[in-house]
């Protein structure tokens, strides 16, 4: 006799309570399409709203690291906890004064980003190029490099739409993904 519960028994019973909710995640879905699409028809407005999320993360962050640097018992960790919560306090309230300029550094961050996520991606695949499905992963990541790329060429002029996109683009998706989901629970497929 065993003390833990079986994990199938535990996976089967987590599938029907989800079985059960398969509404809201429709739901959850279609608002998701919705304000997708209304992002996707304003993108600087959905820019700005993707950088005030960003402020208000770095203000929280910069604020618990101002509050954990009087926790410190040294000189020289509370001065750099100190520092490293203002400079993030400073971005967030940046973020907020001015945020077609923080649009213009978060884009740029997101163009080197694409682009040293493609080369590393290649690299793993080039490594594992015997395996099957490499093929996958380099083309996935000639497409992730190449996007970096274009951002970067349409930086800074690009800065006012590009995040707004991607928030739209992630929206819709998102969307989808939780009809599909609730479709196939009710449906009662496996998971």
């Amino acid at each position: 006799m065993t003390l833990t519960p079986d994990i199938t028994d535990t996976f089967k019973e987590r599938a029907g309570e989800l079985r059960a909710k398969w509404g809201w995640f429709v739901a959850l879905g279609i608002l998701m399409l919705i304000v997708g699409g209304v992002a996707l028809g304003n993108l600087l407005i959905a820019t700005v709203a993707s950088v005030y999320l960003v402020g208000i993360m770095m203000l929280m962050a910069g604020g618990f690291e101002i509050v954990h640097a009087f926790g410190v018992k040294t000189w020289s960790g509370f001065f750099g906890w100190l520092l490293g919560g203002l400079l993030y306090a400073i971005a967030g309230i940046v973020a907020f004064i001015n945020p077609l300029l923080a649009a213009g550094v978060l884009t740029l961050l997101l163009a080197a980003s694409l682009i040293a996520a493609g080369v590393v991606r290649a690299w793993i695949g080039f490594k594992h190029w015997n395996e099957k499905g490499a093929g996958w992963i380099i083309a996935a990541a000639i497409i992730t490099a190449l996007a970096g790329i274009v951002i970067g060429i349409g930086w800074p002029v690009n800065s006012v739409w590009v995040l707004g996109m991607f928030l739209a683009i992630d929206m819709i998706f998102q969307g989808w993904a939780s009809i599909a989901l609730g479709l196939a629970l009710k449906s009662g497929a496996k998971l």
